[in-house]
């Protein structure tokens, strides 16, 4: 074995999804970013994956259902969220317009900004279930955009300043949102939904502590199925219905997620990666990687090291 229990690393955080057409790049270095997002046709997304990465979205002009964690808003008026990381979250679109803005920073950027991480904790908009959602009035919304704005602005310019600047105005913005104090409670959650929430779970739990010592248990849609006391076919069922892929489909997305992040922040060989993700010959491996990516794991290490 060529990794040594000493230097056993855990994989890190992934991307989330949805913001995939934003950071081209997760594994580059960044802190904190800010951005305004605009398109239309309806467009879904599910983030199963976690992240360590704090997010604020203000949904200003769109219309469909959030779901953060177990609970489920309809959204057709301007709100903001605070989204903790490592949360499932998922959002359905019913309309075919969506304009909203973000800004994602880093556990360790939270870290670096003592004043940032007391705001954080004395306003619990991160912690508090009940104050993970804001709904806005026209009068915030004009206060808030202005804060999103100003951060953008401030985040394109490259300077040693930036960031203090950027975690400043987010300390605003957190202000605001406090201060229009419009907590809603959540929809009820769909039992669909909630066997989603579940599985999902399921398959981070089953991924969430990858390391050599203790390999992905590859795990089949009849597995999963009984632990949420559902027939396979049914869950297979809820899955497509929903995300649009089944159980294998999530299974091997999910897999080949791991091993890219394990290609790319570790230093591991193809056999210790291939082995710590369930295939036990590294050849194995390689053929379901290029299969699914058209890459072999060494081109796609070589190719993002580059």
């Amino acid at each position: 074995m060529s990794v040594l229990r000493s230097e056993i690393k855990k994989i890190s955080f992934l991307q989330d999804t949805s913001l995939v057409p934003v950071i081209r790049n997760y594994y580059e270095n960044w802190s904190i970013r800010a951005f305004h997002l605009e398109h239309s046709g309806a467009k879904n997304y599910l983030s199963p994956n976690r992240r360590d990465y704090y997010k604020v979205l203000m949904i200003t002009d769109a219309i469909g259902t959030y779901t953060l964690g177990t609970q489920t808003y309809y959204i057709e008026k301007p709100t903001i969220f605070f989204i903790p990381p490592s949360e499932i979250i998922s959002w359905k679109s019913l309309a075919d317009h969506f304009i909203a803005d973000f800004c994602l920073f880093k556990k360790s950027f939270v870290n670096q900004h003592p004043m940032l991480k007391q705001a954080i904790d004395k306003y619990r908009l991160f912690a508090d279930a009940g104050k993970h959602v804001v709904r806005l009035s026209l009068t915030d919304v004009a206060a808030l955009k202005a804060l999103f704005q100003k951060m953008q602005d401030t985040g394109s310019n490259d300077t040693v300043l930036a960031e203090d600047g950027m975690q400043a105005y987010l300390q605003l913005i957190m202000i605001e949102s406090i201060k229009a104090a419009d907590f809603p409670k959540p929809d009820l959650l769909t039992e669909d939904y909630s066997y989603i929430h579940h599985f999902f779970s399921l398959l981070e739990k089953e991924t969430a502590g990858i390391n050599y010592l203790s390999p992905v248990r590859i795990k089949t849609a009849k597995e999963f199925a009984d632990d949420l006391a559902l027939s396979p076919n049914y869950l297979n069922a809820l899955l497509k219905k929903h995300t649009g892929q089944n159980v294998s489909a999530h299974i091997k997305s999910r897999l080949l997620d791991e091993s890219k992040a394990l290609l790319l922040q570790t230093d591991w060989t193809l056999q210790d990666i291939g082995y710590a993700i369930g295939f036990a010959e590294q050849p194995n491996f390689s053929a379901f990687f290029k299969k699914y990516t058209g890459l072999t794991p060494a081109d796609f290490r070589k190719q993002n090291h580059s």
